[in-house]
């Protein structure tokens, strides 16, 4: 019987560990000389990117409490009013203990649930970090109003391992925190400002938890990388040595022409506008070549990105477009130039006798270069 009752306990002891806290209680104490009945914001990031209260509490004897139900690991911020700066932390189930000094919320230390324990380590590791690159721009400083050239050689060298070193550092802290919130948000980070190769974005997106995937920024990165995938495939359709594909669209008169009754031995799809001026600035050199190897066989099918019809007719007359013209008038989002994968302007694929494209984008004399090479 004892031994039965020993099993049960053990059991419930196991349970009770392994059982998921069902809200939050998020307890802060700020040390200072804060007046009693301070309000205490609970924010996170609303519309605009601007933080947006969703819960309000009272400072009493310094401490403030919150309570809630969190759906998910999701980053917020402590602000107190009339104090300067806020406090980071992962709101999630569990129970939460925030400490911070008034004057200096920014270096509040957040405790209790997981998330906040890794959010506080990878804090620690880019404090560090951060002081050590904050202490090689004072060197650089120094050695800049010193005028020493030598010392500031040397010192741009160790910034640019600095920056390195900083990079492999958040990445390194993604891979080893694969159940981390602040690794997605890193992530996310290294994604806006193109610090990361796509292919290396896929590998370490796919790393991560389950959980983390599920967060708001996990799904807008699994989103993200979709639609790379997708714009991958669609730019396959135009590479070169691939059948230009075929389209039909109106001219300035709204007759509909199609590309293949508009073809020569040598074709150029132009996609420009009335109002981008590097396509009116190489108007010219194309009206040129134009009139040099149009009887050899060139024909130029020109389609606009105008959102104006007149504006569109006009620069035609203006810039002397004397070849095929064609547009749905709807900027980029003109039917030819999504087929085409246009995005920006100008553009061009110059295509052979059997409708293949044989060069993208050439321009001045390395147009007229290829011009000449197919048809002289």
């Amino acid at each position: 019987m004892r031994k039965i009752l020993i099993v049960v306990t053990i059991l419930l002891i196991v349970v009770a560990c392994n059982k998921k806290a069902d809200g939050f209680v998020l307890t802060g104490n700020i040390t200072g000389e804060l007046e009693n009945g301070t309000k205490v914001f609970l924010k996170k990031q609303g519309e605009n990117n601007q933080p947006e209260a969703i819960d309000t509490a009272l400072v009493d004897q310094g401490k403030f409490v919150f309570k809630g139900v969190a759906g998910g690991p999701e980053i917020h911020y402590i602000f107190v009013d009339k104090l300067p700066g806020y406090a980071a932390i992962i709101l999630e189930n569990g129970e939460i203990e925030m400490t911070a000094q008034k004057d200096s919320l920014g270096l509040a230390k957040i405790v209790g649930t997981p998330q906040n324990d890794m959010l506080a380590a990878y804090m620690k590791k880019a404090q560090a970090m951060s002081m050590k690159g904050m202490a090689i721009q004072k060197d650089m400083q120094a050695a800049s109003i010193a005028k020493d050239e030598s010392t500031m050689s040397s010192l741009n060298d160790e910034m640019s391992d600095f920056q390195t070193e900083y990079k492999t550092f958040e990445l390194d802290f993604i891979k080893e925190n694969p159940s981390a919130l602040i690794s997605v948000l890193l992530l996310d980070k290294a994604i806006a400002r193109r610090t990361i190769e796509f292919s290396q974005v896929e590998d370490v997106y796919n790393s991560l938890s389950p959980e983390i995937k599920e967060t708001k920024t996990g799904k807008e990165i699994a989103g993200q990388l979709e639609a790379i995938k997708a714009q991958a495939e669609a730019n396959k359709s135009t590479e070169i040595g691939r059948q230009a594909p075929d389209f039909t669209a109106p001219d300035v008169n709204g007759k509909q022409l199609a590309l293949k009754d508009m073809m020569g031995k040598v074709t150029l799809i132009d996609f420009w506008a009335a109002w981008c001026k590097p396509c009116r600035q190489e108007n010219p050199t194309v009206v040129a070549a134009y009139k040099k190897y149009h009887k050899k066989g060139l024909n130029i099918v020109g389609v606009s990105l105008d959102k104006n019809a007149e504006d569109w007719k006009k620069a035609i007359q203006d810039d002397g477009l004397i070849w095929n013209q064609v547009s749905h008038v709807k900027y980029f989002q003109d039917p030819v130039a999504r087929l085409y994968n246009v995005d920006a302007i100008p553009a061009a694929f110059l295509l052979d006798e059997n409708g293949v494209i044989v060069a993208k984008n050439l321009r001045g004399p390395a147009l007229e270069r290829k011009i000449s090479e197919l048809l002289d």
